[in-house]
């Protein structure tokens, strides 16, 4: 997929012996002048794809919760913790969270100040693709390699984000690139540093960040060119580097008594160990462990599991333009280097980048248990790397000469525009003069690749030279536009920070086909039942699993006008008052980053209510020295109440439900310090333990005082959330606890 009119030495033709011999000649070291300028085009496109109105997109509340806590507390900070009272961490290790706290700890809370590590680390991941494949395959190459990673779509979505797959997909290529460079150059440094990259993406979404190690490992152990008991020795140190690098904070953890710190979120026991094996380790492939049931698809909000899970509604548009080529640049790529050596550095980038295709590919289509149509972005770096190498090495084949080849390339480039049809054909009443361009474009662009094949001069190479553009454009015609939606079109992309997705509406609500289903036991929690028809569930305000609210809520009213995310008037950086505050008034309206409402409708009402100004001003005025201003029984409710509050607020059984954090006799033991003094019931349920809430919501109403409307001067008719059947407020003292 390169010019016709590449000047450079990597462009020369393909024999036509059977298979042909390997393309292995290292490209020039001189860059063409065009190079540099065109990866900085690239990377100010990305720039702006992924910052331009970032304060009107709304950030994951869970995240920004916890990032707000670690710049309170130094304690929450290490620990991952939601709350800076530190009773318990988000369901992830802390790694991204720690990066962006930092970056709020210099620059004060905010949007921007949270999302500057997260769009450098975007910008970085592009820069490191595009290095490590101008190395084997040549500036074209890479160029093609480092436009396909920024167009993305559901990596555009997901950089403009606070979820920490930005900085996993970061640590991932750039492990990936320094053990291309240590069988490379036979160096232990490089293989060491790739090591203890892959460490951090492991501190980042822990065993997600491992996926592609195995195609890492196949490729040093077999194109290094070190004896079999160096790269033993090479390997057993990586090891020992990469097994610091993973456990370190799960070592730290345990080794921190019980009592003493937050209970580890998404774990069943409250320890680092458990969240590896269990809700980040084999539940998130075979379901369970907090993620649904395995054999349906549970918790999914990307569609039914099963091999053909890329190309569905929900997920085709995202990520799959571009699978079918990488993949036939991937096969015939591997048969042109068929001759060559074993050290040859095509044929291990090729098995490197296709392993992490084939491996990440394959996790996520069938994985049975929470798959959110983001962690798709991890696919990106090794679809670009294929279609830029794999391109060239099929350019060469195609101009080589050899007419067994030929048809290699414009097949590629006939089945992309066809599939590009077929995803936009999808999106009924968006750009619908899209697809016929795109189909117009891919026929024109085959047919001159092969009437013009053989050109070297003159007018009909300069067609042939159309004919490539032609080919280009329409192959990135339909992820650019999907790419686009979310920083410049006010309807596209389903861009809730929970599930944040690129494009037009396509799908059927939050699983699309095949999804739906409760997470952790509660129906309509978050990744619980439909709640749209926008990609990913988040039309008209709705949060996964919500009818009309949040996570599995029950009629919230979300705020309908203002400027950035969860904010009413501008009410946040850059709108006039500081992050989450409310105008320095208790109970007023406005958000943090990542909230979805301001008070007057902000969640934090269990499973279904709401809590109006009046009454959080009133719990704060009568907070009496008590370390958290309320339990209530989910992270994402716990997370809004905290951005609007700048207070810490318990979840008692986190972001799914299933958390066994809060037992009766920590509960007693909270109040009696004088610690907590109120406390949310109802709401539509409190969780998947249900033993636990029996006993805690029956202990709460035979000791506990409920707050009435007419406490806090509102009247019961206004509907607030302490006097209706869904969710009741009740305030809890020391000498409540016998």
């Amino acid at each position: 997929m390169t010019s016709a009119t590449d000047p450079h030495p990597h462009t020369e033709t393909v024999s036509a012996d059977w298979p042909p011999p390997a393309p292995s000649a290292a490209p020039s070291d001189k860059a063409p002048r065009w190079s540099l300028p065109a990866l900085l085009a690239i990377l100010v496109l990305a720039g702006v794809l992924y910052g331009w109105n970032l304060s009107g997109s709304s950030l994951n509340s869970f995240y920004s919760a916890a990032i707000y806590s670690g710049t309170q507390s130094w304690k929450a900070w290490f620990f991952g913790s939601l709350d800076a009272g530190n009773f318990l961490t988000v369901d992830k290790p802390p790694f991204a969270l720690m990066v962006m706290g930092l970056s709020c700890r210099v620059l004060g809370f905010g949007t921007w100040q949270m999302m500057a590590p997260e769009i450098a680390a975007a910008l970085g991941t592009i820069w490191v693709l595009h290095s490590s494949v101008k190395r084997v395959f040549g500036h074209v190459a890479a160029t093609v390699a480092a436009l396909v990673l920024a167009l993305t779509p559901i990596t555009v979505a997901i950089n403009r984000d606070n979820n920490p797959d930005t900085l996993l997909v970061l640590l991932m290529v750039g492990g990936a690139a320094l053990a291309l460079r240590a069988v490379r150059t036979d160096r232990l440094l490089p293989l060491i540093g790739s090591a203890v990259l892959f460490g951090l993406a492991f501190n980042t979404k822990m065993l997600q960040g491992w996926i592609a190690l195995p195609a890492v490992f196949a490729v040093y152990v077999y194109a290094s060119k070190l004896g079999w008991r160096k790269k033993a020795v090479n390997l057993a140190l990586a090891a020992v580097a990469l097994a610091v690098s993973s456990f370190w904070w799960a070592t730290a953890v345990s080794l921190v008594p019980a009592d003493d710190r937050p209970y580890i979120g998404g774990s069943t026991d409250g320890s680092a160990w458990n969240l590896i094996m269990g809700y980040n380790g084999l539940g998130r492939v075979l379901g369970g462990e907090g993620n649904g049931g395995g054999g349906g698809g549970g918790a999914s909000f990307a569609g039914t599991a099963g091999i053909g899970r890329m190309f569905n509604d929900v997920l085709g548009g995202q990520i799959s333009w571009l699978i079918p080529f990488a993949f036939l640049a991937l096969a015939a790529g591997l048969v042109l280097c068929g001759r060559a050596p074993r050290t040859d550095p095509t044929r291990a980038a090729l098995v490197l980048w296709g392993g992490w295709l084939v491996l990440h590919y394959l996790t996520f289509a069938m994985a049975e248990g929470t798959m959110h149509p983001y962690y798709t972005t991890a696919l990106a770096p090794g679809i670009a790397a294929l279609c830029g190498g794999g391109g060239e090495l099929l350019w060469r084949a195609f101009r080589g000469g050899d007419g067994r080849w030929s048809w290699v390339l414009p097949t590629g480039l006939a089945v992309t525009g066809v599939w590009a049809v077929m995803l936009l054909r999808r999106a009924t009443d968006w750009n619908t003069w899209l697809w016929p361009t795109v189909a117009v474009l891919t026929v024109l662009a085959v047919v001159g690749l092969f009437v013009f094949r053989t050109a070297t001069s003159g007018t009909k190479a300069r067609l042939l030279a159309v004919s490539v553009a032609a080919a280009f454009v329409a192959a990135l015609a339909g992820p650019t536009a999907y790419a686009v939606s979310p920083a410049f079109s006010a309807t596209g992309g389903g861009m809730g920070g929970t599930n944040p997705t690129a494009g037009p509406p396509t799908g059927g609500g939050m699983g699309g086909p095949g999804g739906g289903g409760g997470r952790g036991g509660f129906g309509g929690g978050p990744g619980g039942q439909q709640g749209g028809t926008r990609q990913g569930g988040q039309a008209n305000g709705e949060f996964p699993g919500g009818a009309n609210g949040r996570p599995g809520g029950g009629n919230v009213e979300l705020p309908q006008s203002g400027g950035a995310p969860g904010g009413t008037n501008g009410e946040l950086p850059g709108g006039g008052t500081a992050p989450g505050s409310r105008n320095g008034e208790s109970g007023a309206s406005g958000t943090a980053p990542g909230g979805t409402g301001g008070m007057s409708g902000a969640p934090g009402g269990g499973m279904g209510g709401s809590l109006d100004s009046a009454l959080i001003s009133y719990l704060e005025k009568h907070q009496d020295g008590a370390k958290w201003l309320l339990a209530v029984s989910n992270s994402q409710s716990a997370g809004q109440l905290i951005l609007s509050t700048h207070k810490p607020v318990i979840s008692m059984w986190g972001f799914t439900g299933s958390d066994r954090a809060m037992t009766l006799a920590r509960l007693k033991e909270l109040v009696k310090k004088g610690e907590l003094h109120y406390i949310q019931l109802g709401g539509g349920g409190m969780g998947g333990n249900s033993s636990l809430n029996q006993e805690i919501t029956s202990w709460v109403q035979k000791n506990g005082t409920a707050v009435k409307a007419s406490d806090y001067g509102t009247s019961a008719s206004s509907g607030s959330a302490s006097e209706t059947t869904t969710s009741t407020i009740y305030r809890l003292d020391p000498s409540d606890v016998s």
